[in-house]
């Protein structure tokens, strides 16, 4: 449907249904499992005129691949006679989480702490416009970020490296560098998570949504100004509000983009935001219990949501899309309401795509022509986000500490295959669509699917890159919860010099118990004469040991891809020299105790 909807909030819903499913589907923002375009989607995009979907990486198999597919999609809609193209949406934040990973075509980029431990507001922009133009490539229209969220309780971790770090000031510049990268490359930036997902009570709260128990006045004076700031330049096309609760001494909100004094009230009245608000997916098993499915989608239009984010199950996209009619039928919806939120989807769309462009993207001839530029530009910005916190002893470069002939000892963490966003994870009940809901007040689903988890791969590139660098034997065994074992102690009396890396060691105790162990046994050895360096990597999280003065060498890398784990060998054997640091109030107050 194109234009506004005529006719009075009574309308009978027989008679206009037709009307009235293509308003509805116009309102939500969909994704499916399964690599091809399944009959469910198709009817969705056809007979509902469902305008915007979410692909993960479940979805996407290689470059060439997701061009097709989006290709497919966009031409489902053109010859359904869709007034505008559809949006087309991928979260590729950088570092571990991406959606859209092909390492022959597209570059990586550092994470968001690891573009701000390199200073560069230019490379913030730089790696957020590669990333976008690459994205564009393939057909995307909407990059879902950057990340807002000022990390002002690092523990827990809800984010980690997906947020610039805890200040809010240095987040606001970082990120709205990367906003301007995106658009500067063609597409739209969405914004989040709001009113933010960096101070959350997540084992505290009511139920499985975790909660922001700061005032208002709080949130104004911190975790909302990145927001207000980004808002402030006019280039903030969209918003994603989290399903978060809010509880505090002066509000009591079950789920953020439910509340039109979180969505009408505090992002469009106090921060003056007139674009396209999105809301987190209506998927989880909280929310589906607390409102349902058909009363979910109307309060968050309600609201003030102008999309509705439904990110798997079929039957509850029906359900939603029913829901709507018949609350646009009925006037619950109203016929200004629905009229604003398609003019701003319309507006959005103008901005970012046409069916000249949606129907003949760029493609794998600019991939190849960019990738050269690109790839310096990502090792560039990788050398330069290693940070070394803290090397007392100055055992960096270790070309210059270690003695030729010494044995060097690699020691990485076995990994289980699980998101590090999901530590606390409810698990649903048995229901047709439910999801869980992680840390963020997010779908578990849709958490899960943008994150790489490190594993003996990537470690083993660690391992590679440093024999090559060193041109010498590299010892490297992995180490789990079961802790220090014979095989160890046996590696670590030939070694002269231990690497221990550590990921996210906050959430996996037995990360923190190890290092200092081995930290311990290194000690008692050079006492007795036998001389052993330590070096712990935190290849995640900058908590891990960040004020622990026993370690006495500390480097941080904020993202275990190859790139980094490349980058980092290239750091400690001194081939290049690195100027990164960690973010926000570690920075000042400093690593040299």
């Amino acid at each position: 449907m194109s234009g506004n909807m005529n006719g009075t909030n009574g309308a009978n819903a027989s008679a206009l249904s037709g009307d009235l499913y293509r308003a509805a589907g116009q309102l939500l923002f969909v994704g499916w499992n399964g690599s091809e375009v399944t009959p469910h989607m198709r009817r969705l995009i056809e007979e509902y005129h469902v305008g915007a979907i979410v692909l993960t990486a479940g979805n996407l198999i290689s470059a060439q691949h997701t061009i097709n597919l989006i290709h497919e999609l966009q031409v489902i809609a053109y010859h359904a006679k869709h007034s505008e193209p559809l949006l087309i949406a991928i979260d590729q934040e950088g570092g571990s989480a991406n959606s859209l990973v092909d390492d022959e075509l597209i570059c990586r980029f550092p994470s968001a702490m690891g573009i701000a431990a390199t200073g560069s507001l230019d490379l913030a922009h730089q790696t957020s416009k590669a990333t976008a133009e690459s994205a564009k490539a393939c057909g995307i229209n909407l990059i879902v970020g950057p990340v807002l969220d000022t990390l002002l309780d690092p523990e827990p971790q809800t984010l980690g490296v997906r947020s610039v770090g805890d200040d809010y000031q240095e987040v606001s510049n970082f990120t709205i560098a990367a906003m301007n990268g995106i658009n500067d490359a063609g597409i739209a930036p969405c914004g989040k998570h709001f009113p933010t997902c960096g101070t959350l009570d997540v084992f505290g709260s009511r139920s499985d949504v975790p909660v922001i128990t700061q005032s208002l006045d709080e949130l104004k004076s911190a975790a909302l100004v990145p927001f207000r700031n980004a808002i402030a330049t006019g280039r903030l096309e969209s918003v994603l509000v989290s399903g978060c609760g809010i509880s505090s001494s002066s509000m009591d909100i079950p789920h953020a983009f439910l509340s039109s004094r979180v969505v009408d009230g505090f992002l469009r009245h106090d921060l003056g935001f007139d674009g396209v608000v999105i809301s987190e997916c209506l998927e989880t098993r909280p929310l589906i219990e607390d409102v349902g499915v058909r009363n979910g989608v109307v309060m968050a239009l309600r609201a003030g949501c102008n999309l509705v984010m439904l990110c798997q199950s079929p039957d509850a996209q029906l359900e939603a899309i029913q829901g709507l009619a018949l609350g646009i039928s009925n006037g619950v919806i109203t016929m200004s309401r629905l009229n604003e939120s398609m003019s701003r989807i319309r507006r959005m769309k103008s901005k970012c795509t046409s069916w000249q462009a949606a129907l003949n993207p760029p493609g794998i001839p600019a991939l190849i022509a960019r990738k050269p530029e690109y790839s310096a530009l990502s090792t560039h910005a990788y050398e330069q986000s290693i940070s070394i916190f803290r090397d007392r002893d100055a055992l960096i470069p270790i070309s210059k500490s270690m003695q030729p002939g010494e044995e060097l000892l690699l020691l990485t963490p076995l990994l289980m295959p699980q998101s590090a966003l999901t530590v606390s994870q409810a698990k649903a009940p048995s229901n047709k669509y439910t999801k869980t809901m992680d840390q963020n007040g997010a779908c578990g689903g849709v958490a899960n699917r943008i994150i790489e988890m490190a594993n003996e791969d990537v470690f083993g590139e660690l391992g590679r890159s440093l024999a090559r660098m060193r041109s010498a034997k590299l010892l490297h065994t992995s180490y789990t919860a079961n802790g220090v074992q014979p095989v160890h102690e046996k590696l670590i009396d030939r070694a002269s010099t231990i690497i221990v890396v550590t990921a996210n060691a906050s959430q996996n105790l037995y990360q923190t118990t190890f290092a200092k162990d081995i930290q311990e046994m290194c000690q008692m050895l050079s006492v007795q004469g036998h001389r052993k360096s330590i070096i712990v990597v935190a290849v995640s999280s900058p908590y891990d040991f960040p004020f622990d003065t026993s370690i006495g060498t500390y480097v941080c890398t904020f993202d275990f891809t190859g790139n980094a784990m490349r980058a980092l060998a290239r750091v400690l054997c001194g081939a290049c020299v690195s100027h990164g640091s960690l973010p926000g109030s570690l920075r000042k107050r400093g690593g040299e105790t």
